[in-house]
């Protein structure tokens, strides 16, 4: 897939845990986990939305497209 979450690096700059951003997001740690790790097919806006907020970052900060 051409579209790679860097999710685990924007959590390290702003030093948050998997279990806290999963807790204010309002999401199970394995949901979140399924993201972190590039293995989802797919994310809610709303997810996406919640995630920006607690992280203060903008979707292009946790998504990025390359070309295969």
């Amino acid at each position: 897939m051409g579209i790679i979450v860097n999710l685990d690096v924007m959590m390290a700059k702003r030093k948050i845990s998997l279990n806290d951003l999963a807790e204010k997001v309002g999401i199970t740690n394995a949901n979140l986990s399924v993201l972190k790790t590039n293995k989802a097919k797919a994310v809610r806006f709303s997810t996406l939305e919640a995630i920006c907020r607690e992280l203060n970052c903008q979707p292009g900060d946790i998504l990025e497209y390359r070309k295969e």
